[in-house]
């Protein structure tokens, strides 16, 4: 339920600390145990604590969930929780008990529907770069092809929050850097493991895409996500530096590690075609940052709504929606995670401008809007427990399959 309402701003969310609350301690919550009030500050794990409080919001009380990580104690790292494919959807619970993390939320909005194209999967990707374990699973789609609420003005599919490997937060903006090398001269390389690639370019896709249909990727346009898909499309395949095959029209099946599938559209599909059984050919891709010099070890993308304390001009003010966002504060050695729960006493939730307000109220410096609404979702790890109990409640009435998500891991 999304609820519309006119002139707030930021600092109007109030916070107020709860240990107790009547009404979600007897809710239930299909596939999960029901969420329950905890005294402030519970410690789940050295360095990552999780508590509850209501925020007067413009719209109605809202009840959020938040995560405290703390990434100085070096028992404590968060990475990106993912369904071993990019192309593939997960609940958090089940991403966080399989990678054995203490905690986690939703994380990057994803494609989850093709009405607009028939005949056409939805893939489940996630709209912006990702990076897990140091290593680049994806770039962002074009800006146009995105799915989430409008972004503010300045921002991109490319904007991400991560972690680098000094083990500091940071909000940045990672693009994609790459080149197909061909007998016939070079190629730039447009997109890597996308849903939806630029108009007359060339992506690739590796093992880490997944079994899916790459035929998302060449529909729609830069600028419309529902414009039909392009009538001129060329596949080929590499694999060991050859190419091994090609084809008129995207494909689909699991791709062979060390094989590389390029897919192109229009001025990219003629490039392609140029391409022969047995040509030479190698791929090279990069995720470039904006601002940090410093590896990322983990990167989710998003998009961000307070930067250095100050929030983003152009916040949506207007929507009111559930939200999950993350924040940082102490140069990022503080992370805060929030999700706000979807049982119908909160479910109209904040705008993102009063989620801004609401992350500075909270002590952070800079935060970064997640998925929200039916995707909401937080998860924690009790002490000697086996897997995770989902803590706040989706608004859809149970968990949701989502493209990612942020895990925080313990190691003490």
């Amino acid at each position: 339920m999304t609820r519309r309402h006119r002139g707030s701003a930021a600092g109007r969310a109030v916070l107020t600390v709860v240990t107790a609350f009547g009404l979600l301690a007897g809710a239930a919550l299909a596939g999960a145990a029901p969420a329950g009030a905890v005294p402030e500050g519970k410690q789940i794990a050295p360095g990552v604590t999780y508590r509850q409080f209501d925020i007067e919001a413009a719209a109605g009380p809202a009840h959020a969930h938040l995560l405290t990580v703390d990434l100085g104690n070096r028992h404590v790292r968060v990475n990106l929780l993912h369904p071993g494919a990019v192309a593939a959807r997960e609940t958090v619970s089940r991403m966080a008990d399989s990678a054995g993390a203490v905690a986690g939320v939703n994380g990057d909005f994803f494609d989850i529907t093709e009405t607009q194209h028939p005949g056409v999967e939805a893939t489940g990707a996630s709209v912006g770069p990702a990076i897990a374990d140091g290593q680049v699973l994806k770039a962002a789609v074009p800006t146009g092809q995105r799915f989430g609420p409008s972004l503010p003005p300045g921002t991109s599919t490319r904007d991400v929050f991560g972690v680098g490997t000094d083990r500091r937060a940071r909000l940045d903006r990672l693009s994609l850097a790459g080149t197909v090398t061909t007998p016939d001269g070079s190629i730039p390389l447009k997109g890597l493991n996308q849903y939806a690639l630029a108009q007359n370019s060339v992506g690739a896709f590796t093992s880490a895409w997944g079994s899916a249909s790459r035929m998302r990727a060449v529909c729609g346009t830069d600028t419309q996500r529902s414009a039909p898909c392009s009538g001129d499309t060329y596949e080929v395949k590499v694999q060991d530096g050859r190419v091994v095959s090609v084809s008129g029209s995207p494909g689909s099946g699991s791709i062979p590690a060390g094989t590389t599938v390029l897919v192109g559209r229009e001025a990219g599909a003629q490039r392609l075609r140029k391409l022969s059984l047995g040509d030479a050919v190698s791929v090279t891709h990069r995720l470039v940052a904006a601002s940090s010099g410093v590896p990322y070890a983990f990167a989710i993308g998003g998009f961000p709504v307070l930067k250095d304390g100050t929030a983003l001009s152009g916040l949506d003010n207007a929507t009111s929606a559930v939200r999950t966002v993350v924040g940082f504060a102490g140069g990022g050695r503080r992370l805060l995670i929030l999700a706000l729960d979807g049982a119908a006493a909160y479910r109209t939730g904040m705008t993102v401008a009063e989620e801004a307000g609401t992350m500075r109220a909270l002590g952070a410096s800079d935060a970064f809007n997640l998925d929200g609404g039916g995707s909401s979702e937080l998860v924690t790890r009790d002490a000697g427990a086996s897997a995770v109990t989902v803590r706040n409640h989706p608004s859809a009435g149970a968990e949701r399959p989502v493209a990612n998500g942020v895990g925080v891991f313990s190691a003490g």
